[in-house]
């Protein structure tokens, strides 16, 4: 598509979330809970707690409130039970759609779900009718004009899974799920800092959106991100802002 640009999509994204930093804490909180219960308070065993935490203290959150997250998971102090759960669909132009959510309440979540999706023009579908569309990976983009080749060396040296370079000049460093850190820390040792980097379910193919069909799904992505239940969004979309 004339204009979409895979850098100019994620920075955008990123501002949006930047915005809704009032909200960053709470979700954290809840993924270092709901990590350290599900594989214990060791970060060097539990690569999930790991990430949760990485990504805790990227924010500023304070020791003492991640300290109080893993022992809430652990069962150390007493705190709300979360359950994981996640809904599937299509949004505008048929772009597919999850919403990961941690939830004390599942008959009220997929409730609030499925109100964003009718609402804002989307279709909740069944359980898998999109999963298979996605890759859950690490992804560090790294900003147009970067060594592409040294970055590949490093980058596969480093233990990535693949290199990819977009159109737009950008690059991004493909990981595991679990290797994102690995990886990420000894790219930054060999001189390659990622402009943007995460845990993500990676679109396989994207949908490319413009005009008002952009903007209709940006309103149905930013309804499920206003829901309290919601942790992530994962979205084929590709909105041309221009």
């Amino acid at each position: 598509m004339a204009g979409h640009s895979k850098w100019a999509n994620i920075q955008h994204r990123k501002g949006r979330q930047d915005a809704r930093r009032g909200k960053i804490f709470t979700k954290l909180i809840k993924e270092v809970t709901v990590a350290a219960k599900l594989g214990g308070a060791d970060l060097n065993s539990n690569p999930r707690l790991r990430l949760a935490v990485e990504k805790a203290k990227a924010e500023s959150m304070p020791k003492d409130n991640i300290e109080n997250a893993i022992k809430r998971g652990t069962g150390q102090l007493e705190g709300v039970v979360y359950e994981e759960v996640r809904y599937e669909g299509y949004g505008i132009g048929g772009a597919a759609v999850m919403v990961d959510c941690l939830t004390d309440n599942k008959n009220r979540t997929v409730a609030e779900v499925r109100h964003a999706f009718s609402k804002f023009g989307g279709n909740m579908g069944t359980d898998g009718c999109v999963a298979f569309q996605f890759k859950h990976c690490g992804t560090l983009l790294f900003a147009p004009g970067v060594d592409e080749d040294a970055l590949m060396d490093a980058a596969l040296e480093a233990g990535a899974e693949d290199v990819v370079s977009n159109e737009d000049g950008s690059i991004e460093v493909l990981t595991g799920p679990w290797e994102f850190t690995t990886v990420k820390e000894a790219l930054e040792a060999a001189g390659f800092k990622a402009e943007f980097g995460e845990v993500t379910m990676r679109a396989l193919n994207e949908t490319e959106l413009s005009g008002d069909e952009a903007v209709r799904m940006q309103k149905l992505l930013d309804a499920f991100d206003s829901l309290d239940d919601v942790q992530e969004v994962y979205s084929s979309a590709a909105i041309d802002e221009a």
